[in-house]
């Protein structure tokens, strides 16, 4: 339910992370909306309620799952239409055990399909009755409408998991599976153990360039920098606006975003005012109201790469500090830019990825690699 669906809201100042879906709200009419979940447990259904008066919203039917034929429904904005010949795909039941699973995964706790693979594990370790018996009510407490993609398999879906949990001579939850045979049983048994060893491969094998995810914590850079150098700036220093003099065309500029922005403008009279602004603030300002240089969004992100490597070449110490950083994703927070910054998880964060290969050249200049 979540993939790429980000959305947050910002409580005391922390930020709560969310996701949403469609329901039907019905009020006079029924409105197809959104229905906002977060991490906290508060769901919005045009109103924030806990998981609990979420459940009763939908017992009552403010939130719907049912509609019924001829009743007058509207999308906000788009269309008003009427129901005709309606199949419903949602129960109450279904509805809020997808919200409590979806509040699980933000919260990165085990799901309901998590909890039935655990219960499994433990069944396939030591084969008793009880683990099957408490494998199969794990299994049928995921809502039915996720069961088939338990197993990230769409090709078995969940015909491995309903076989096992209901085991030689069962029935399964669906009424037109035949009892399980041992047959069948054996071939399910056989899926997991297939399952379990090429996990185990998957697990421990060497990715061929390295890992793919960072062993050191992320590094996110928050815009507090100061006006004049520091004598132990720290992740201070890697800001753009941290005041270290760049040499870039000639010309001596008081920081990294001095530079930019002077070069951002057509106009030689404005590049000089921004580029002797008193601090980095002021240059950005004195930018703002100035036309940009025609094309200049396809041009930024290489001038930026360029200013960033003049910066480090520049400046030893500082190279020393970003080197520091190891691995780490370096998150640039920018309330200013979403593309130079990530500060609401949808940022591009240009920036903090520019510095991540300026620092990748630095490591690769330090081995003896022939670069630019």
């Amino acid at each position: 339910m979540i993939g790429r669906r980000v959305t947050y809201r910002t409580v005391d100042g922390v930020r709560i992370t969310g996701t949403w879906r469609h329901v039907f709200i019905r009020n006079g009419r029924y409105f197809l909306t959104d229905l906002l979940i977060y991490a906290d447990g508060l769901v919005d259904c045009w109103g924030l309620v806990t998981v609990e008066e979420f459940e009763e919203k939908v017992r009552s039917g403010w939130v719907a799952t049912t509609l019924p034929d001829g009743a007058g429904a509207s999308a906000h904005g788009m269309a008003r239409w009427k129901f005709s010949e309606t199949r419903n795909g949602l129960t109450p039941e279904l509805l809020v055990a997808e919200v409590r699973d979806t509040i699980d995964r933000l919260n990165r706790r085990p799901d309901s399909i998590g909890r039935c693979l655990a219960a499994v594990s433990v069944f396939l370790a030591d084969r008793t009755e009880e683990n099957r018996a408490a494998a199969r009510t794990a299994f049928l407490a995921i809502p039915a409408s996720r069961r088939r993609q338990a197993l990230g398999d769409m090709d078995s879906k969940d015909w491995p998991l309903r076989t096992l949990v209901a085991g030689p001579g069962g029935r399964t939850y669906l009424p037109q599976d035949p009892p399980v045979s041992q047959e069948s049983y054996d071939r399910a048994l056989a899926y997991f153990e297939d399952r379990a060893r090429l996990r185990a491969e998957h697990d421990a094998r060497t990715p061929t360039d390295g890992p793919a995810t960072p062993h050191t914590p992320t590094v996110r850079l928050f815009p507090l920098c100061p006006d004049e150098p520091v004598a132990d700036p720290g992740h201070l220093a890697l800001r753009d606006d941290y005041p270290a003099p760049v040499a870039f065309g000639g010309v001596l500029y008081p920081s990294v975003t001095h530079a930019y922005w002077a070069l951002s403008v057509t106009r030689p009279e404005v590049h000089d005012a921004i580029a002797n602004a008193d601090t980095a603030a002021a240059a950005r300002g004195l930018a703002a109201s100035a036309a940009r240089r025609e094309g200049w969004d396809h041009l930024r992100t290489a001038v930026m790469a360029g200013l960033l490597r003049a910066k480090y070449d520049q400046h030893p110490r500082l190279a020393e500090i970003l080197l520091a950083t190891d691995d780490a994703v370096l998150v640039y927070d920018d309330l200013d830019s979403a593309f130079w910054g990530e500060n609401t998880g949808s940022g591009r964060n240009w920036s903090g990825r520019l510095l991540e290969l300026v620092r990748s050249e630095l490591h690769a200049r330090r081995a003896g690699f022939p670069g630019r």
